[in-house]
């Protein structure tokens, strides 16, 4: 068990209830997909264990194993900032020399002409990618992904579904797009009606937002 959840509140910043999550474990080798509409809480749930995570005790209901070694990425991609240049980021961060990082950079699909211009000059695919690098030089063993592929192209999206599943990572995601929650989900927690609930697949959610989308 990595993470025990002993049915925290996840709540509004104002303190309005959004959901409960029941007694839930996470456990190495879960691939855990959060379902749900928008605005359900999904982000603010994984906010809430990436703060368990940073602050042991600081959530009293989530208990988190300690040799959880975290991966996070957020929809912004702030885990990379934006004034440093991939290069410097990636050698300073990781304590690599320069040729190490270029080649690195280069591997994750970060042209050399791209490395010393500052991150936030870089496209969105461009971050992304360079987002997964960090991530794959963290060596996590518990990945929080919100929204992970929101400017991958196919091969960064498939080189993330590489990722996670070659390394069996465990990991608690949202995502909207279809095909990447079928290829990495072996869990499914759905949100609705202020609380979460496991399915045994994401295809009645599904179902049910296309029904509305009509």
């Amino acid at each position: 068990v990595l993470i025990t959840l002993d049915d925290p509140a996840v709540e509004t910043p104002d303190g309005t209830l959004l959901f409960r999550t029941g007694k839930r474990h996470i456990c190495q080798g879960d691939r855990i997909v959060l379902l749900g509409r928008n605005g359900v809480g999904k982000s603010r749930f994984i906010a809430m264990i990436r703060a368990a995570i940073a602050e042991p005790g600081s959530e009293e209901s989530v208990k988190v194993t300690p040799s959880t070694v975290l991966g996070y990425s957020d929809q912004a991609l702030s885990g990379i900032g934006a004034d440093a240049t991939p290069l410097a980021m990636v050698s300073r961060r990781f304590e690599i020399g320069e040729q190490r990082a270029r080649s690195l950079l280069a591997g994750a699909g970060v042209a050399i002409e791209m490395q010393e211009k500052r991150i936030a000059a870089l496209s969105g695919g461009q971050r992304s990618r360079l987002m997964l690098l960090v991530l794959r030089l963290l060596n996590p063993n518990f990945y929080l992904l919100d929204e992970p592929t929101n400017h991958l192209d196919i091969d960064g999206q498939e080189a993330l579904e590489d990722e996670l599943l070659k390394h069996q990572a465990s990991c608690l995601l949202a995502s909207h797009d279809r095909s990447f929650i079928r290829a990495i989900g072996n869990r499914f927690w759905l949100i609705e009606k202020r609380r979460l609930t496991e399915v045994d697949s994401p295809e009645g959610f599904f179902r049910s937002v296309a029904a509305t989308e009509r």
